[in-house]
Formats: structure tokens, sequence, C-alpha cells
């Protein structure tokens, strides 16, 4: 009778363990994240302090990512996925990625602009963050009129003074794909033909580096993310003052369809295990807390409307017009953007 009751006491024993660790099981999140920014970790240890949701994350750029993600197939772990421009979230949907989300949270905080498919409900994607592409350009050598709009970039006033990163660069991509969708094939062909013609040299570098670039006098006008100037601008170190002090910004097209605007996003995965956590933290990152912090942490705009920020280096950008085309019709127009830098020869 002892050895009876000893075994059904260890049972009960194995099975109350085996059901604490189907519940922490049930209760973890994992991210696949290319968001590879150190203010970051406020946020995911906000998260888990405020739900007891631990999270696993795996951090790579976009490309890796999604490489990941279509290899291990339905055996990934992912949950949730976090990307950093509107043209990978769109393929990442064609891909069949992501899946749908029913959230009347989310919906009513994310601008439908900011969604995929085409906005309406049971999107596959958000834009938590954004960011606009920004001209920037030598004080000393150009005036402001001549590049305040994306269209003046190949202008003939501005031969041999503008520098890029790649054309086939995401954040490029998408900015060309709003110029397509605004202009048409042939005088987007045109467009980016007169920026080859331009070039102060071939494309190279990241956004920070085009921005050196110019206040080095290797070029004098170059195109950027908003985020990548404000660092400089909040940096203490001397020699991010010395570039800040020697160049200027304009948001271009403000007496037309305004700046261009990119967003960094995210999604639950196509074959996520724990769904109700994949949807309670994007929720997550559309709250006030959290789109401050984007803001505070990252130098990015929240895409909630409305919330208010204390960013020294946004206040002093100001505001402005943005383009309101939505994200995920320049995410659909890549493709053919790419094949227009190839036949311009833009590398």
């Amino acid at each position: 009778m002892k050895i009876t009751k000893t075994l059904r006491t260890l049972a009960a024993a194995g099975l109350a363990i085996l059901a604490l660790s189907a519940t922490a099981q049930e209760r973890e999140l994992n991210i696949y994240s290319a968001r590879h920014y150190a203010s970051d970790e406020a946020l995911y240890a906000a998260f888990t302090q405020s739900t007891g949701i631990p999270i696993r994350r795996i951090d790579a750029d976009d490309a890796a990512v999604l490489a990941r993600l279509k290899s291990e197939g339905s055996a990934s772990p992912a949950d949730v996925v976090l990307l950093v421009d509107a043209s990978r979230l769109w393929r990442a949907e064609v891909d069949g990625l992501f899946q749908p989300v029913a959230s009347k949270q989310l919906d009513a905080r994310i601008p439908a602009s900011l969604r995929g498919k085409d906005g309406g409900e049971g999107s596959q994607w958000f834009g938590f963050s954004t960011r606009a592409r920004v001209i920037v350009y030598n004080k000393a050598s150009v005036e402001r009129t001549d590049v305040d709009t994306y269209a003046k970039l190949a202008d003939p006033v501005n031969k041999g003074k503008v520098c890029t990163r790649s054309g086939s660069h995401p954040y490029n991509l998408s900015l060309f794909g709003a110029q397509l969708e605004h202009m048409g094939e042939a005088k987007t062909r045109a467009w980016l033909a007169g920026l080859v013609a331009n070039m102060a040299r071939a494309p190279k570098g990241g956004d920070t580096d085009q921005i050196r670039a110019v206040a080095s006098g290797e070029c004098q006008v170059a195109v950027t993310n908003s985020y990548y100037l404000a660092r400089l601008m909040r940096s203490t170190k001397p020699e991010d003052r010395a570039v800040v002090e020697k160049i200027a910004m304009v948001f271009p097209d403000q007496a037309d369809w305004g700046t261009h605007v990119n967003i960094a996003g995210g999604a639950v995965a196509r074959h996520a295990k724990h769904h109700a956590e994949a949807v309670r933290f994007l929720e997550y990152l559309a709250s006030d807390d959290a789109q401050r912090h984007f803001a505070d942490g990252n130098n990015e705009w929240p895409a909630v409307k409305g919330i208010r920020i204390a960013n020294p280096a946004l206040d002093a950008m100001g505001p402005f017009k943005a383009d309101t085309l939505p994200v995920s019709v320049i995410g659909m127009n890549q493709v053919k953007v790419q094949r227009l830098l190839d036949e311009v020869g833009y590398k």
C-alpha cells in the first residue's frame, strides 16, 4: 500500500511539473528581429516585467531573418517578426511568412497607411515607428532651394554633387517606389538616370557615411533616413558635432505630396506557436510607453497619432508634411524599381 501511495504521489508530482513546464512554454515569446538597436533592450525588458512573458530573441539583418523563416518552414519557433522597411515587410507577406492579425486595438491605433493588406482589418503587418528620407547638403557649397525636392537631385545644377548608398538597398528601393507611384515609369526612369549622372562617386556605405561625406566635401548632397542624422545631432562626440555644424537638412517636396516616410514594423509569424502572446506583444508596441520609446530611444517618430515626445533632435528638425502613400503600395513597386535601376546603371 505504501509503495502504491508513493507511486501515486510521484505520478501526481510529475504531472504537476509537466503542467508547469507546459504553462511556461505557452507563455514564452520567440522574436526574430532585424531591429539591432541597443536602445530596444528596454522595450523587451518592460514587456516581460509587465506581462511575465519571457522573450527569446534572434537578431539578424532583414535578409537573414527572412531566409531563416523560409528554411525553417512550419518548424520555425518564431512568433513575432520585426523588420525595418516597408519593402521587406511586403516581400515577407507575399512569400507567405506572416499571418493575419485580428486586433481592434492595433486597427484603432495604427493608421491604415502604415499597415499591410491595404490597411484593412486582419492586416498581416503593422508599422510601429516612422522615419523620413531627408536630404542633407553642405551649407558652404549648396543652396537650399537647389535641393528642396527629390526631383532636383537629378537636376544639372547638382552635377557631380550627389552621393548615395546602393540604389538596391531597401531604404532607397522604398523611396524610389514612392517616386514611381507619383511620377509613373517613364519619368522615374529619367529621374534615376539623372541621379546617376549627378553622382560625385559610386554608391557605397550606409546613411551615416553619406552624411559624413557631405560634411567632408567628398560630395555636397545626399539622402538619409532621419534617425541617422538625429543620432549625430544628439551625439556629444566632437567629431560628430563638427559634422552637424557643416551640414543642413531639408524635408523634400513640402509644396507637393510631401516627404517620403518609411517604417519599422512587426508581424505574427505564419507558424507562431504562441499566437496570443505574439499579438499581445504587437499591441504593446502600439502602447503610449512603447511609442515614446521609439522616439526617445532610436530617434524615430511614433506611428500612433498624438503621442507627445521629448526628443531634442526631432524637435529641432521641426514639423513636416509627410507623403501619405500607403507603405504597402510602395513595397509592391520594388520589383519594377529594381528593373529601372538595372536599366540606368544605378548600382
